[in-house]
């Protein structure tokens, strides 16, 4: 099992911790961003309370580690990997609670790109463990606002995993789909569970709309989130969403396979024979 310290260390090597490639100009337009009410950085959340710019900026740095300081306007954002440990301490007790269970589960990602890895292997090993890895909504279409306007998408699954792409850009169920905020794929999704009769899930797993989008339904989620994405953290602090791990959402998807092995381990679930 990767030790605490290692995984610590590679946190701080991979940019996943510390200085990350998110900019601080990024972050403080989000929190503007969210402070105002654009659905673009809220995420299918509807806060319960008002969240001030100067509210966000001290949550996240709560929360993220970035700094509190409002006159620290540019550079490299912050995130403290003490935090990130002790997020994904949290998110892989709520896996292992979940695979005690034999819960349903759900998995999606706005980040396929990069994440999918990630999650298709926690869809693995939840499985594995006697979970049901639903996959509702199977090539359902979903409209979405785009920076090119309003685009037609569809929702596909690739090893368990939940994300959307444009028709014709790529086959079903290939690795690429789109980057996207949007709460309405997993609106989808469990409205087709519902209109089925269920199981509905009884975790979501994801990043982005995904979490906020299940959270606002009143479906536990957990995820992952970057210093320019409030929503999820607000989210944990307003109680609807349940873990939110924080950590550089966009590095190289490699990056994030000691992370699995670990949340893996943490977890208890069953590891995939040609792990070392």
């Amino acid at each position: 099992m990767l030790s605490t310290g290692a995984l610590r260390a590679h946190l701080l090597a991979s940019r996943l911790a510390g200085p990350v490639a998110t900019s601080r100009e990024e972050s403080l337009r989000s929190y503007r961003l969210f402070a105002a009410g654009d659905p673009r950085v809220l995420l299918g959340l509807e806060p319960q309370w008002r969240w001030a710019q100067g509210d966000l900026l001290r949550l996240m740095a709560e929360r993220c580690g970035v700094s509190a300081d409002p006159a620290h306007v540019s550079g490299p954002d912050v995130i403290d990997p003490e935090r990130t440990l002790a997020g994904l301490e949290a998110f892989a007790a709520r896996l292992g609670e979940a695979a005690g269970l034999r819960s349903p589960v759900l998995l999606g990602t706005g980040h396929p790109h990069r994440l999918l890895d990630f999650y298709a292997t926690l869809a693995w090993a939840l499985s594995a463990a006697g979970c049901v890895v639903l996959t509702p909504a199977q090539g359902v279409r979903v409209d979405m606002a785009t920076r090119f306007g309003v685009r037609e998408h569809r929702i596909d699954y690739v090893r368990g995993v939940a994300l959307v792409r444009e028709p014709g850009a790529r086959p079903a169920a290939s690795v690429t789909g789109a980057h996207t905020h949007s709460p309405l794929p997993v609106r989808v999704a469990l409205g087709a569970l519902a209109d089925a009769g269920g199981p509905l899930p009884e975790l979501v797993v994801g990043d982005h709309g995904w979490v906020c989008g299940a959270g606002q339904l009143g479906v536990d989620a957990i995820g992952l989130a970057d210093t320019d994405d409030p929503a999820l953290f607000v989210g944990e602090a307003e109680g609807r969403v349940a873990v939110t791990v924080p950590l550089d959402d966009g590095v190289s998807s490699d990056f994030y396979v000691p992370l699995t092995r670990y949340v893996v381990d943490r977890a208890g679930l069953p590891r995939r024979q040609e792990w070392p």
